[in-house]
């Protein structure tokens, strides 16, 4: 593909090449391309379409782990997430060793490589959060627990400008790609003041189904406010909140 530098963007087609705008900005391609009843029957395809029904099971396990967090991920802006966790998805997709080509699965993959998995690709949990903190994941009893150590908040958490207070979450998902559904459970702490006083101990814990044998998943996340006249206000729209998976199970 091709970007378009000019004062004058343009969209459609013209002569063949498609101008088109993305959120990498204003592009062009030459159309065309391989017909789609090809790709469907011919058997020299058969590889595309190995692919691309990997590809569309790794989005669609995408589409059911940020539906499962969205309480918590509907305040971290990232316009890249979905695109950042398809792509994870899929190598974890391309690592079940248990379905031929073609019909690998998300769980039967190594859930494993969504450990550390950042759904604000701006504000990476570990850039954001420095002080000390244990997770606990424990599938008898379907708890999750956070526990983090007294800290000052002015330096151990790198905030954004305009910052005057902030919040630790965490959510624990337990996800089932099979029948496309899950359970959820959240927790966080007071909203807290940015400055040098040190915290108290913060302990936070969420809660899915005892004995589950799904796969669960555990995230902590970091939220800016300013306060204004006494209310505070998420701070610029998310754009600098973290939320980062912490701890995989998968049984």
């Amino acid at each position: 593909m091709a970007r378009q530098t000019g004062i004058i963007k343009l969209k459609g087609t013209v002569g063949g090449i498609s101008f088109y705008k993305t959120s990498d900005g204003h592009l062009a391609r030459e159309k065309g391309g391989v017909d789609g009843n090809r790709i469907k029957n011919d058997p020299a395809f058969q590889r595309t379409r190995e692919n691309g029904s990997e590809f569309g099971r790794a989005g669609k396990g995408g589409k059911i782990l940020r539906d499962a967090i969205r309480l918590l991920l509907q305040n971290v802006t990232d316009k890249r997430v979905t695109a950042n966790l398809q792509k994870r998805l899929v190598q974890v997709v391309k690592s079940d060793t248990v379905n031929d080509r073609g019909l690998r699965t998300v769980q039967d993959g190594n859930m494993g490589l969504l450990q550390d998995f950042d759904f604000n690709s701006k504000a990476k949990l570990g850039r954001t959060l420095y002080a000390s903190y244990q997770g606990n994941l424990d599938r008898v009893t379907g708890e999750g627990t956070v526990d983090v150590d007294p800290f000052q908040p002015a330096t151990m958490i790198a905030a954004p400008g305009g910052t005057t207070h902030f919040k630790i979450v965490t959510g624990l998902a337990e996800l089932d790609f099979v029948n496309e559904t899950s359970v959820f459970d959240s927790d966080e702490s007071s909203i807290l003041p940015w400055d040098n006083a040190t915290t108290s101990l913060i302990n936070l814990s969420a809660s899915v189904t005892a004995a589950s044998t799904l796969p669960l998943i555990q995230v902590i996340g970091v939220e800016f406010f300013q306060e204004v006249n006494g209310t505070m206000y998420p701070l610029k729209n998310g754009a600098y909140n973290a939320l980062s998976v912490v701890a995989v199970d998968q049984d």
